[in-house]
């Protein structure tokens, strides 16, 4: 059963991306499709990399202690900014490509930041699940761990908030598809709230990693089958739609 939920929602991101690829090969230049794909691709890359059994395949082929964590880190940090981007898309306006450049740089810091953190740290003991709490007061892996998941709120809380929103101004296709990604982005947002509860009550000496290890892959998990219904279901032309 290791890795199961990981493999299985990795998977039905990326048949959703392999269903969504042809749209891409015939329109190559819209940047709305490749948000699209970006969002299923890296979804689907973070449970990959996140599965017990892909993380042990890393440590021990790169030589170095949970060297996949920042690896995970950084793939939920790049599904954090293709989120957003997609939400902007969505939106339309006339200042699509800045707000977009500014998520996207937004978050390659925090990339950045999780690769500067990781390699001041100290993490020598090889944590497959429970990394988070494990390692939550150690110096710099605690500030690693602490920035992508304020990074991840952050994009599901976003992208949460503007799906049901402009929900209420749609309807039909668009409007089941943005309840939808917003729901799934909803729980989503379950995932990083029970890992920072975890890291939480570890700085305050208790144990409540099962939050971490348990509760955090299952909301993801049905967040990441709700985020590719909807996602198909909302896949019209961006700002498209008609007003309730």
């Amino acid at each position: 059963m290791s890795g199961l939920i990981n493999y299985t929602s990795c998977g039905v991101l990326w048949l959703g991306l392999v269903v969504k690829s042809p749209d891409l090969l015939r329109h190559r230049r819209d940047p709305y499709l490749w948000s699209i794909c970006a969002v299923l691709g890296l979804a689907g890359l973070c449970f990959f990399l996140g599965a017990p059994p892909t993380v042990g395949a890393i440590n021990r082929l790169g030589g170095v202690p949970n060297l996949a964590a920042p690896l995970t880190y950084a793939a939920i940090t790049g599904y954090c900014a293709a989120s957003q981007v997609l939400v902007v898309h969505w939106r339309g306006g006339p200042r699509v490509h800045r707000t977009a450049r500014r998520w996207i740089l937004a978050y390659a810091g925090v990339v950045l930041g999780i690769a500067v953190t990781f390699a001041l740290g100290d993490a020598p003991v090889e944590r497959r699940t429970d990394l988070d709490t494990y390692y939550a007061t150690t110096p710099f892996i605690a500030q690693m761990i602490v920035l992508y998941l304020v990074a991840h709120l952050t994009a599901v809380t976003v992208t949460t908030a503007s799906s049901l929103r402009w929900a209420r101004r749609v309807r039909g296709g668009l409007r089941v598809g943005l309840v939808l990604l917003g729901t799934g982005s909803l729980c989503g947002a379950g995932y990083s709230v029970a890992k920072l509860v975890a890291v939480g009550a570890r700085w305050t000496g208790r144990d409540w990693s099962v939050l971490g290890t348990t509760v955090s892959p299952v909301t993801a998990g049905i967040g990441a089958l709700l985020t590719v219904v909807g996602v198909f279901h909302a896949g019209g032309a961006p700002g498209g739609g008609t007003a309730g």
